[in-house]
């Protein structure tokens, strides 16, 4: 199981869980957000759900919430949709000057 640093994750009942359960903990490098890929789907539903949005409460934002994941779901294999998703992942990368192997770009310095 692929796990953010998260002091949570890394508690006394998690890896007894784990333990118990013949479960691998494997944690992402610390501010590697880059690394892990669910990142690259909370951009898009930042930007599509609630950038330049004044909901009035929860639960109208709860429901953009659902409706964009119920679009996303719906379209997951769209080429717009996969070509959006490389688009986030190489914008986070640049964000934190990081290539794929955990070096900083040689501009980023």
């Amino acid at each position: 199981m692929i796990r953010d640093n998260l002091s949570a994750h890394k508690g006394t009942k998690i890896r007894t869980w784990a333990r118990k359960n013949r479960v691998e903990l494997c944690f992402t490098p610390t501010n590697a957000s880059w690394a892990n890929p669910i990142e690259a789907h909370f951009g898009p539903l930042r930007q599509f759900t609630l950038a330049n949005s004044h909901h009035p409460n929860h639960t109208v934002q709860t429901r953009a919430l659902h409706a964009y994941l119920h679009w996303r779901n719906a379209n997951a294999r769209h080429p717009d949709v996969l070509a959006a998703q490389r688009k986030e992942r190489a914008r986070i990368r640049s964000e934190k000057g990081v290539r794929w192997g955990g070096r900083p770009c040689a501009d980023a310095a």
